[in-house]
Protein backbone atom coordinates (compact mmCIF):
# COMPACT_ATOMS: atom_id res chain seq x y z
CA UNK A 1 0.00 0.00 0.00
CA UNK A 2 1.38 3.42 -0.93
CA UNK A 3 2.54 5.73 1.86
CA UNK A 4 0.11 8.42 0.67
CA UNK A 5 -2.79 5.97 0.98
CA UNK A 6 -1.68 5.09 4.50
CA UNK A 7 -1.39 8.74 5.47
CA UNK A 8 -4.85 9.50 4.11
CA UNK A 9 -6.31 6.61 6.08
CA UNK A 10 -4.64 7.74 9.30
CA UNK A 11 -5.91 11.27 8.70
CA UNK A 12 -9.47 10.08 8.25
CA UNK A 13 -9.27 8.10 11.47
CA UNK A 14 -7.98 11.09 13.41
CA UNK A 15 -10.70 13.37 12.06
CA UNK A 16 -13.57 10.87 12.36
CA UNK A 17 -13.04 9.63 15.90
CA UNK A 18 -15.50 7.50 17.85
CA UNK A 19 -16.35 3.83 17.87
CA UNK A 20 -18.47 4.01 14.69
CA UNK A 21 -15.56 5.37 12.69
CA UNK A 22 -13.21 2.71 14.04
CA UNK A 23 -15.72 -0.06 13.24
CA UNK A 24 -16.17 1.30 9.72
CA UNK A 25 -12.42 1.28 9.21
CA UNK A 26 -12.12 -2.30 10.44
CA UNK A 27 -14.75 -3.49 7.97
CA UNK A 28 -13.53 -1.45 4.97
CA UNK A 29 -11.86 -3.24 2.05
CA UNK A 30 -8.10 -3.09 2.54
CA UNK A 31 -5.69 -4.06 -0.24
CA UNK A 32 -2.63 -5.40 1.55
CA UNK A 33 0.45 -6.58 -0.31
CA UNK A 34 3.87 -7.66 0.88
CA UNK A 35 7.24 -7.38 -0.77
CA UNK A 36 8.89 -10.54 -2.05
CA UNK A 37 10.79 -12.48 0.60
CA UNK A 38 14.46 -11.76 1.26
CA UNK A 39 15.85 -14.60 3.35
CA UNK A 40 17.68 -13.85 6.57
CA UNK A 41 18.12 -17.56 7.29
CA UNK A 42 20.74 -19.95 5.88
CA UNK A 43 20.07 -22.43 3.09
CA UNK A 44 20.04 -26.11 4.01
CA UNK A 45 22.92 -27.79 2.17
CA UNK A 46 22.43 -31.54 1.93
CA UNK A 47 25.36 -32.41 -0.36
CA UNK A 48 29.02 -32.07 0.57
CA UNK A 49 31.65 -30.72 -1.83
CA UNK A 50 32.69 -34.15 -3.05
CA UNK A 51 29.12 -35.14 -3.88
CA UNK A 52 28.55 -31.92 -5.80
CA UNK A 53 31.71 -32.42 -7.83
CA UNK A 54 30.70 -35.99 -8.69
CA UNK A 55 27.26 -34.91 -9.89
CA UNK A 56 28.71 -32.06 -11.94
CA UNK A 57 31.27 -34.37 -13.56
CA UNK A 58 28.58 -36.96 -14.32
CA UNK A 59 26.37 -34.30 -15.91
CA UNK A 60 29.23 -33.27 -18.19
CA UNK A 61 29.64 -36.93 -19.16
CA UNK A 62 25.95 -37.15 -20.02
CA UNK A 63 26.20 -34.11 -22.30
CA UNK A 64 29.45 -35.15 -23.97
CA UNK A 65 28.89 -38.91 -24.39
CA UNK A 66 25.12 -39.50 -24.35
CA UNK A 67 23.93 -36.10 -25.55
CA UNK A 68 20.51 -34.49 -25.75
CA UNK A 69 17.94 -34.38 -28.55
CA UNK A 70 16.71 -31.13 -30.11
CA UNK A 71 13.79 -32.44 -32.16
CA UNK A 72 12.17 -30.84 -35.23
CA UNK A 73 14.42 -27.80 -34.87
CA UNK A 74 17.08 -27.48 -37.60
CA UNK A 75 17.91 -23.92 -36.53
CA UNK A 76 18.78 -25.12 -33.03
CA UNK A 77 21.03 -27.85 -34.44
CA UNK A 78 22.82 -25.25 -36.56
CA UNK A 79 23.33 -22.98 -33.55
CA UNK A 80 24.85 -25.86 -31.63
CA UNK A 81 27.08 -26.85 -34.57
CA UNK A 82 28.44 -23.32 -34.82
CA UNK A 83 29.07 -23.31 -31.05
CA UNK A 84 31.23 -26.43 -31.31
CA UNK A 85 28.85 -29.27 -30.45
CA UNK A 86 28.82 -32.60 -32.30
CA UNK A 87 25.59 -33.14 -34.24
CA UNK A 88 24.34 -36.58 -35.27
CA UNK A 89 20.81 -36.46 -36.64
CA UNK A 90 18.88 -34.66 -33.90
CA UNK A 91 21.34 -35.69 -31.18
CA UNK A 92 23.55 -32.93 -29.80
CA UNK A 93 26.70 -33.91 -27.91
CA UNK A 94 28.19 -30.98 -26.04
CA UNK A 95 31.93 -31.05 -25.26
CA UNK A 96 32.88 -30.93 -21.61
CA UNK A 97 32.82 -27.41 -20.25
CA UNK A 98 31.07 -25.82 -23.26
CA UNK A 99 27.58 -25.67 -21.76
CA UNK A 100 28.89 -24.25 -18.49
CA UNK A 101 30.93 -21.68 -20.39
CA UNK A 102 27.83 -20.58 -22.32
CA UNK A 103 25.78 -20.39 -19.13
CA UNK A 104 28.21 -17.84 -17.69
CA UNK A 105 26.54 -14.98 -19.60
CA UNK A 106 23.15 -15.53 -17.89
CA UNK A 107 22.49 -13.02 -15.08
CA UNK A 108 22.68 -14.13 -11.45
CA UNK A 109 19.52 -12.15 -10.71
CA UNK A 110 17.12 -9.90 -12.59
CA UNK A 111 14.13 -7.65 -11.97
CA UNK A 112 10.75 -8.53 -13.45
CA UNK A 113 8.73 -5.35 -13.81
CA UNK A 114 5.04 -5.22 -12.95
CA UNK A 115 2.67 -2.59 -14.34
CA UNK A 116 2.51 -1.28 -10.77
CA UNK A 117 6.20 -0.60 -9.98
CA UNK A 118 5.53 -1.28 -6.28
CA UNK A 119 4.95 -4.92 -7.29
CA UNK A 120 8.27 -5.37 -9.14
CA UNK A 121 10.14 -8.50 -8.06
CA UNK A 122 13.85 -9.29 -7.99
CA UNK A 123 14.45 -12.94 -8.89
CA UNK A 124 17.71 -14.44 -7.64
CA UNK A 125 20.12 -13.82 -4.81
CA UNK A 126 18.54 -14.29 -1.36
CA UNK A 127 15.04 -13.56 -2.66
CA UNK A 128 11.94 -15.77 -2.91
CA UNK A 129 9.05 -14.83 -5.23
CA UNK A 130 5.78 -16.74 -4.73
CA UNK A 131 3.45 -17.49 -7.67
CA UNK A 132 0.21 -19.50 -7.81
CA UNK A 133 -0.71 -22.88 -9.32
CA UNK A 134 -0.06 -23.37 -13.04
CA UNK A 135 -1.68 -25.60 -15.64
CA UNK A 136 -4.64 -27.63 -14.27
CA UNK A 137 -7.50 -28.38 -16.70
CA UNK A 138 -9.94 -28.88 -13.81
CA UNK A 139 -11.12 -26.74 -10.92
CA UNK A 140 -12.80 -27.66 -7.65
CA UNK A 141 -14.85 -25.78 -5.10
CA UNK A 142 -17.00 -27.04 -2.27
CA UNK A 143 -20.26 -25.93 -3.89
CA UNK A 144 -19.77 -27.36 -7.39
CA UNK A 145 -17.17 -30.09 -6.95
CA UNK A 146 -14.66 -31.05 -9.65
CA UNK A 147 -15.30 -29.78 -13.16
CA UNK A 148 -13.54 -28.51 -16.27
CA UNK A 149 -12.17 -25.00 -15.82
CA UNK A 150 -13.69 -22.02 -17.63
CA UNK A 151 -12.47 -18.52 -18.38
CA UNK A 152 -14.67 -17.31 -15.52
CA UNK A 153 -12.73 -19.60 -13.18
CA UNK A 154 -9.48 -18.30 -14.63
CA UNK A 155 -10.49 -14.70 -13.94
CA UNK A 156 -11.59 -15.62 -10.43
CA UNK A 157 -8.19 -17.12 -9.66
CA UNK A 158 -6.43 -14.02 -11.01
CA UNK A 159 -8.63 -11.93 -8.71
CA UNK A 160 -7.82 -14.17 -5.74
CA UNK A 161 -4.13 -13.78 -6.53
CA UNK A 162 -4.47 -10.02 -6.72
CA UNK A 163 -6.25 -9.98 -3.35
CA UNK A 164 -3.81 -12.40 -1.65
CA UNK A 165 -1.45 -10.52 0.62
CA UNK A 166 1.45 -12.98 0.52
CA UNK A 167 1.54 -13.74 -3.23
CA UNK A 168 4.01 -11.65 -5.19
CA UNK A 169 3.21 -12.83 -8.72
CA UNK A 170 0.01 -13.32 -10.73
CA UNK A 171 1.41 -16.45 -12.42
CA UNK A 172 0.41 -17.85 -15.78
CA UNK A 173 -2.08 -20.61 -16.59
CA UNK A 174 -3.74 -20.62 -13.16
CA UNK A 175 -6.21 -23.05 -14.73
CA UNK A 176 -6.85 -24.09 -18.34
CA UNK A 177 -10.06 -22.37 -19.59
CA UNK A 178 -11.50 -25.21 -21.64
CA UNK A 179 -14.48 -23.18 -22.86
CA UNK A 180 -12.18 -21.04 -25.01
CA UNK A 181 -10.57 -22.36 -28.20
CA UNK A 182 -7.05 -23.73 -27.68
CA UNK A 183 -5.57 -21.41 -30.29
CA UNK A 184 -7.17 -18.33 -28.68
CA UNK A 185 -7.29 -18.91 -24.94
CA UNK A 186 -3.79 -17.51 -24.38
CA UNK A 187 -5.15 -14.11 -25.44
CA UNK A 188 -7.93 -14.17 -22.86
CA UNK A 189 -5.58 -15.46 -20.15
CA UNK A 190 -3.00 -12.75 -20.74
CA UNK A 191 -5.73 -10.13 -20.93
CA UNK A 192 -7.01 -11.26 -17.52
CA UNK A 193 -3.56 -11.02 -15.91
CA UNK A 194 -2.91 -7.62 -17.46
CA UNK A 195 -6.24 -6.02 -16.53
CA UNK A 196 -7.38 -7.79 -13.34
CA UNK A 197 -4.00 -7.71 -11.58
CA UNK A 198 -1.10 -5.30 -11.31
CA UNK A 199 1.37 -7.97 -10.20
CA UNK A 200 3.96 -9.55 -12.55
CA UNK A 201 2.72 -12.31 -14.85
CA UNK A 202 3.86 -15.14 -17.14
CA UNK A 203 3.58 -15.46 -20.92
CA UNK A 204 2.23 -18.25 -23.10
CA UNK A 205 4.52 -21.12 -24.15
CA UNK A 206 2.14 -23.53 -25.91
CA UNK A 207 3.20 -22.40 -29.40
CA UNK A 208 5.87 -19.93 -30.58
CA UNK A 209 3.29 -17.59 -32.15
CA UNK A 210 1.53 -17.39 -28.78
CA UNK A 211 4.80 -16.37 -27.17
CA UNK A 212 5.06 -13.65 -29.82
CA UNK A 213 1.51 -12.52 -28.98
CA UNK A 214 2.57 -12.33 -25.32
CA UNK A 215 5.43 -10.01 -26.23
CA UNK A 216 3.15 -7.83 -28.39
CA UNK A 217 0.49 -7.55 -25.69
CA UNK A 218 3.17 -6.67 -23.14
CA UNK A 219 4.33 -3.88 -25.43
CA UNK A 220 0.78 -2.51 -25.49
CA UNK A 221 0.66 -2.64 -21.68
CA UNK A 222 4.15 -1.26 -20.93
CA UNK A 223 5.20 0.45 -24.17
CA UNK A 224 7.56 -0.84 -26.85
CA UNK A 225 10.68 0.84 -25.51
CA UNK A 226 10.08 -0.34 -21.95
CA UNK A 227 9.71 -3.99 -23.01
CA UNK A 228 12.80 -3.74 -25.21
CA UNK A 229 14.83 -2.58 -22.21
CA UNK A 230 13.20 -4.51 -19.32
CA UNK A 231 12.06 -8.00 -18.38
CA UNK A 232 8.27 -8.00 -17.94
CA UNK A 233 7.57 -11.76 -18.26
CA UNK A 234 8.92 -14.92 -16.69
CA UNK A 235 7.66 -17.97 -18.58
CA UNK A 236 7.87 -21.73 -18.04
CA UNK A 237 9.85 -23.82 -20.54
CA UNK A 238 9.56 -27.50 -19.65
CA UNK A 239 12.16 -29.98 -20.89
CA UNK A 240 10.67 -33.22 -22.18
CA UNK A 241 12.66 -35.44 -19.85
CA UNK A 242 14.70 -37.49 -20.33
CA UNK A 243 17.11 -35.34 -22.34
CA UNK A 244 14.69 -34.11 -25.04
CA UNK A 245 14.05 -30.52 -26.10
CA UNK A 246 10.93 -30.31 -28.26
CA UNK A 247 10.37 -27.67 -30.91
CA UNK A 248 7.27 -26.16 -29.27
CA UNK A 249 8.98 -25.28 -26.01
CA UNK A 250 12.26 -24.34 -27.69
CA UNK A 251 10.36 -22.16 -30.18
CA UNK A 252 8.78 -20.26 -27.29
CA UNK A 253 12.17 -20.00 -25.56
CA UNK A 254 13.68 -18.56 -28.74
CA UNK A 255 10.99 -15.85 -28.90
CA UNK A 256 11.40 -14.88 -25.25
CA UNK A 257 15.20 -15.02 -25.15
CA UNK A 258 15.45 -12.87 -28.28
CA UNK A 259 13.13 -10.33 -26.61
CA UNK A 260 15.16 -10.41 -23.35
CA UNK A 261 12.23 -11.95 -21.47
CA UNK A 262 12.94 -14.51 -18.76
CA UNK A 263 12.45 -18.27 -19.07
CA UNK A 264 12.41 -21.00 -16.45
CA UNK A 265 14.37 -23.90 -17.95
CA UNK A 266 12.74 -26.73 -16.07
CA UNK A 267 13.14 -30.52 -16.42
CA UNK A 268 9.83 -32.27 -15.74
CA UNK A 269 10.97 -35.15 -13.57
CA UNK A 270 8.93 -38.04 -12.25
CA UNK A 271 11.55 -40.18 -10.54
CA UNK A 272 11.46 -43.80 -11.71
CA UNK A 273 9.66 -42.88 -14.94
CA UNK A 274 11.48 -39.91 -16.48
CA UNK A 275 14.64 -40.07 -14.40
CA UNK A 276 16.50 -42.71 -12.37
CA UNK A 277 15.04 -43.87 -9.07
CA UNK A 278 18.11 -42.66 -7.17
CA UNK A 279 18.55 -39.12 -5.89
CA UNK A 280 22.09 -38.71 -7.23
CA UNK A 281 21.11 -40.06 -10.65
CA UNK A 282 18.13 -37.72 -10.87
CA UNK A 283 20.25 -34.73 -9.87
CA UNK A 284 22.75 -35.65 -12.58
CA UNK A 285 20.03 -35.69 -15.24
CA UNK A 286 18.46 -32.46 -13.94
CA UNK A 287 21.78 -30.65 -14.09
CA UNK A 288 22.59 -31.97 -17.58
CA UNK A 289 19.20 -30.87 -18.92
CA UNK A 290 19.40 -27.44 -17.31
CA UNK A 291 22.94 -26.89 -18.55
CA UNK A 292 21.89 -27.67 -22.12
CA UNK A 293 18.72 -25.56 -21.94
CA UNK A 294 20.31 -22.51 -20.35
CA UNK A 295 23.28 -22.73 -22.71
CA UNK A 296 20.91 -22.79 -25.68
CA UNK A 297 19.11 -19.67 -24.42
CA UNK A 298 22.47 -17.91 -24.35
CA UNK A 299 23.18 -19.01 -27.92
CA UNK A 300 19.95 -17.25 -28.89
CA UNK A 301 20.85 -14.11 -26.92
CA UNK A 302 23.80 -13.84 -24.53
CA UNK A 303 22.63 -12.29 -21.27
CA UNK A 304 18.99 -13.37 -21.65
CA UNK A 305 17.55 -13.92 -18.14
CA UNK A 306 16.92 -17.55 -17.21
CA UNK A 307 16.05 -19.58 -14.13
CA UNK A 308 17.39 -23.04 -13.21
CA UNK A 309 14.20 -25.09 -12.85
CA UNK A 310 13.59 -28.39 -11.10
CA UNK A 311 10.09 -29.83 -10.96
CA UNK A 312 10.63 -33.14 -9.22
CA UNK A 313 8.37 -35.80 -7.83
CA UNK A 314 8.63 -39.52 -7.24
CA UNK A 315 6.33 -42.30 -8.35
CA UNK A 316 4.23 -44.85 -6.51
CA UNK A 317 5.66 -48.16 -7.70
CA UNK A 318 2.34 -49.94 -7.14
CA UNK A 319 -0.01 -47.61 -9.05
CA UNK A 320 2.37 -45.58 -11.21
CA UNK A 321 0.85 -42.36 -9.87
CA UNK A 322 3.11 -39.41 -8.96
CA UNK A 323 3.66 -38.79 -5.26
CA UNK A 324 4.35 -35.50 -3.51
CA UNK A 325 5.86 -34.29 -0.26
CA UNK A 326 8.18 -37.30 -0.11
CA UNK A 327 11.64 -37.26 1.47
CA UNK A 328 13.33 -38.17 -1.83
CA UNK A 329 11.74 -35.20 -3.60
CA UNK A 330 12.91 -32.97 -0.74
CA UNK A 331 16.45 -34.30 -1.10
CA UNK A 332 16.44 -33.55 -4.83
CA UNK A 333 14.99 -30.06 -4.27
CA UNK A 334 17.66 -29.28 -1.69
CA UNK A 335 20.49 -30.71 -3.82
CA UNK A 336 19.37 -28.92 -6.97
CA UNK A 337 19.43 -25.65 -5.04
CA UNK A 338 23.10 -26.18 -4.29
CA UNK A 339 23.83 -26.96 -7.95
CA UNK A 340 21.96 -23.83 -9.07
CA UNK A 341 23.94 -21.63 -6.70
CA UNK A 342 27.23 -23.13 -7.90
CA UNK A 343 26.15 -22.41 -11.46
CA UNK A 344 25.27 -18.83 -10.49
CA UNK A 345 21.64 -18.96 -11.59
CA UNK A 346 18.29 -18.15 -9.94
CA UNK A 347 16.48 -21.30 -8.85
CA UNK A 348 12.87 -22.42 -9.34
CA UNK A 349 11.41 -25.38 -7.49
CA UNK A 350 8.93 -26.55 -4.82
CA UNK A 351 5.34 -25.40 -4.27
CA UNK A 352 2.18 -26.45 -2.45
CA UNK A 353 2.24 -29.93 -4.01
CA UNK A 354 -0.12 -32.75 -3.13
CA UNK A 355 -1.60 -35.83 -4.72
CA UNK A 356 -4.74 -35.55 -2.59
CA UNK A 357 -8.13 -35.22 -4.26
CA UNK A 358 -9.41 -32.82 -1.61
CA UNK A 359 -7.94 -30.02 0.55
CA UNK A 360 -7.67 -32.49 3.45
CA UNK A 361 -5.03 -33.68 5.92
CA UNK A 362 -3.02 -35.41 3.18
CA UNK A 363 -3.00 -32.18 1.18
CA UNK A 364 -1.89 -30.21 4.24
CA UNK A 365 0.96 -32.58 5.15
CA UNK A 366 2.31 -32.86 1.61
CA UNK A 367 1.98 -29.16 0.84
CA UNK A 368 3.65 -28.15 4.10
CA UNK A 369 6.55 -30.50 3.36
CA UNK A 370 7.14 -29.08 -0.10
CA UNK A 371 6.63 -25.42 0.84
CA UNK A 372 9.07 -25.59 3.73
CA UNK A 373 11.59 -27.57 1.70
CA UNK A 374 11.48 -24.86 -0.95
CA UNK A 375 12.21 -22.18 1.61
CA UNK A 376 15.15 -24.12 3.04
CA UNK A 377 16.48 -25.05 -0.44
CA UNK A 378 17.05 -21.43 -1.43
CA UNK A 379 14.34 -21.36 -4.10
CA UNK A 380 14.08 -17.95 -5.80
CA UNK A 381 10.88 -18.46 -7.82
CA UNK A 382 8.22 -20.79 -6.44
CA UNK A 383 5.52 -21.67 -8.93
CA UNK A 384 2.47 -23.60 -7.63
CA UNK A 385 2.78 -21.91 -4.23
CA UNK A 386 -1.00 -22.07 -3.74
CA UNK A 387 -4.03 -23.81 -5.20
CA UNK A 388 -2.51 -27.09 -6.44
CA UNK A 389 -4.58 -30.25 -5.94
CA UNK A 390 -4.73 -33.81 -7.30
CA UNK A 391 -1.19 -33.95 -8.65
CA UNK A 392 -1.62 -30.74 -10.62
CA UNK A 393 -4.85 -31.74 -12.38
CA UNK A 394 -7.01 -29.42 -10.28
CA UNK A 395 -6.94 -25.79 -9.20
CA UNK A 396 -8.85 -25.62 -5.93
CA UNK A 397 -10.54 -22.44 -4.76
CA UNK A 398 -10.44 -23.46 -1.10
CA UNK A 399 -6.88 -24.74 -1.21
CA UNK A 400 -5.80 -21.55 -2.96
CA UNK A 401 -6.74 -19.47 0.07
CA UNK A 402 -5.51 -22.11 2.55
CA UNK A 403 -2.08 -22.18 0.92
CA UNK A 404 -1.98 -18.41 0.42
CA UNK A 405 -2.59 -17.96 4.15
CA UNK A 406 0.27 -20.30 5.01
CA UNK A 407 2.65 -18.38 2.77
CA UNK A 408 2.59 -15.72 5.47
CA UNK A 409 4.31 -18.19 7.78
CA UNK A 410 7.10 -18.57 5.20
CA UNK A 411 7.59 -14.80 5.22
CA UNK A 412 7.89 -14.80 9.01
CA UNK A 413 10.28 -17.76 9.16
CA UNK A 414 12.47 -16.35 6.39
CA UNK A 415 12.88 -13.06 8.27
CA UNK A 416 15.08 -14.75 10.84
CA UNK A 417 15.42 -13.80 14.50
CA UNK A 418 15.41 -10.14 15.52
CA UNK A 419 18.55 -9.53 17.58
CA UNK A 420 18.09 -5.79 17.94
CA UNK A 421 17.73 -4.21 21.38
CA UNK A 422 13.97 -4.47 21.00
CA UNK A 423 14.25 -8.13 19.98
CA UNK A 424 16.40 -8.99 22.97
CA UNK A 425 13.60 -7.69 25.24
CA UNK A 426 15.83 -7.21 28.28
CA UNK A 427 13.70 -4.28 29.43
CA UNK A 428 10.64 -6.52 29.50
CA UNK A 429 12.45 -9.22 31.47
CA UNK A 430 13.57 -6.60 34.03
CA UNK A 431 10.10 -5.04 34.24
CA UNK A 432 8.25 -8.31 34.87
CA UNK A 433 10.81 -10.11 37.03
CA UNK A 434 10.15 -13.43 38.78
CA UNK A 435 6.56 -14.66 39.00
CA UNK A 436 4.92 -11.95 36.90
CA UNK A 437 3.41 -12.03 33.43
CA UNK A 438 4.16 -10.16 30.25
CA UNK A 439 0.65 -9.34 29.02
CA UNK A 440 0.61 -5.79 30.36
CA UNK A 441 4.29 -4.84 30.22
CA UNK A 442 5.46 -1.95 28.06
CA UNK A 443 7.35 -4.18 25.60
CA UNK A 444 4.28 -6.34 24.92
CA UNK A 445 2.07 -3.28 24.49
CA UNK A 446 4.53 -1.80 22.00
CA UNK A 447 4.98 -4.99 19.96
CA UNK A 448 1.83 -7.12 20.23
CA UNK A 449 0.41 -6.15 16.83
CA UNK A 450 3.43 -7.45 14.92
CA UNK A 451 5.05 -9.88 17.34
CA UNK A 452 3.49 -13.04 15.90
CA UNK A 453 2.35 -14.09 12.45
CA UNK A 454 -1.45 -14.17 12.41
CA UNK A 455 -3.61 -16.27 10.15
CA UNK A 456 -6.47 -14.79 8.15
CA UNK A 457 -8.15 -18.17 7.91
CA UNK A 458 -7.57 -20.71 10.68
CA UNK A 459 -9.77 -20.88 13.78
CA UNK A 460 -8.28 -20.40 17.28
CA UNK A 461 -11.48 -19.58 19.14
CA UNK A 462 -12.51 -21.49 22.29
CA UNK A 463 -14.57 -24.62 21.68
CA UNK A 464 -17.81 -23.08 22.97
CA UNK A 465 -17.54 -20.06 20.68
CA UNK A 466 -16.58 -22.22 17.71
CA UNK A 467 -19.54 -24.54 18.34
CA UNK A 468 -21.96 -21.65 18.71
CA UNK A 469 -20.78 -20.30 15.33
CA UNK A 470 -21.70 -23.56 13.57
CA UNK A 471 -18.54 -25.62 14.24
CA UNK A 472 -16.98 -24.84 10.84
CA UNK A 473 -14.09 -26.95 9.60
CA UNK A 474 -11.21 -25.49 7.57
CA UNK A 475 -12.98 -26.15 4.27
CA UNK A 476 -15.97 -24.09 5.44
CA UNK A 477 -13.70 -21.29 6.61
CA UNK A 478 -11.86 -21.35 3.27
CA UNK A 479 -15.13 -21.27 1.31
CA UNK A 480 -16.13 -18.17 3.26
CA UNK A 481 -12.71 -16.61 2.68
CA UNK A 482 -12.96 -17.17 -1.09
CA UNK A 483 -16.37 -15.47 -1.16
CA UNK A 484 -15.06 -12.51 0.84
CA UNK A 485 -12.00 -11.98 -1.34
CA UNK A 486 -13.97 -12.18 -4.57
CA UNK A 487 -16.65 -9.93 -3.11
CA UNK A 488 -14.09 -7.36 -1.97
CA UNK A 489 -12.08 -7.46 -5.21
CA UNK A 490 -11.47 -4.14 -6.91
CA UNK A 491 -9.62 -3.96 -10.24
CA UNK A 492 -6.36 -2.01 -10.11
CA UNK A 493 -6.40 1.23 -12.11
CA UNK A 494 -5.41 0.95 -15.78
CA UNK A 495 -5.11 3.73 -18.33
CA UNK A 496 -8.32 3.64 -20.44
CA UNK A 497 -6.36 3.96 -23.67
CA UNK A 498 -4.18 0.98 -22.79
CA UNK A 499 -7.22 -1.05 -21.72
CA UNK A 500 -8.95 -0.29 -25.03
CA UNK A 501 -5.84 -1.17 -27.04
CA UNK A 502 -5.49 -4.52 -25.26
CA UNK A 503 -9.15 -5.39 -25.82
CA UNK A 504 -8.86 -4.40 -29.48
CA UNK A 505 -5.74 -6.55 -29.97
CA UNK A 506 -7.43 -9.59 -28.43
CA UNK A 507 -10.58 -9.09 -30.50
CA UNK A 508 -8.65 -8.71 -33.77
CA UNK A 509 -6.42 -11.73 -33.16
CA UNK A 510 -9.37 -13.93 -32.22
CA UNK A 511 -11.40 -12.82 -35.23
CA UNK A 512 -8.53 -13.51 -37.65
CA UNK A 513 -8.60 -17.32 -37.34
CA UNK A 514 -11.29 -19.97 -36.79
CA UNK A 515 -11.58 -21.73 -33.44
CA UNK A 516 -9.46 -24.83 -32.93
CA UNK A 517 -9.89 -27.11 -29.91
CA UNK A 518 -6.93 -29.40 -30.63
Amino acid sequence: MADSDLGERVGRRARGGGGAARRAERTAVRMEFTRYITRNIPDLEILNAEALEIIEANAETVLAEIGVNFVDNPAALERWREAGAEIEGERVRIPRGLARQLCATAPREFTQAARNPERNVVIGGRNLVLAPVYGPPFVRDSANGRRYATITDFRNFVKLGQMSKWLHHSGGTVCEPTDVAVNKRHLDMLHAHMTLSDKPYMGSVTEPSRAADSVEMSKILFGDAFVDENTVMTSLININSPLTFDSTMMGALEIYAAANQACIISPFIVGGAMAPVSVAGTLTQVLAEVLAGVAYSQLVRPGAPVIFGAFVTSIDMNSGAPTFGTPEASQITLGAGQLARRLGLPYRSAGGFTGSKLPDAQAAYESANTLNTGLMAGVNFMLHACGWLEGGLVSSYEKFVMDADQLGALHKLAAGIDMSENGQAMGAIREVGPGGHYLGCAHTQANFKDAFWRTNLLDYRPFETWEEQGAPDTMALAEKRVAKLLGDYQPPPLDPGVAEALSDYVARKKAAVPDAFL
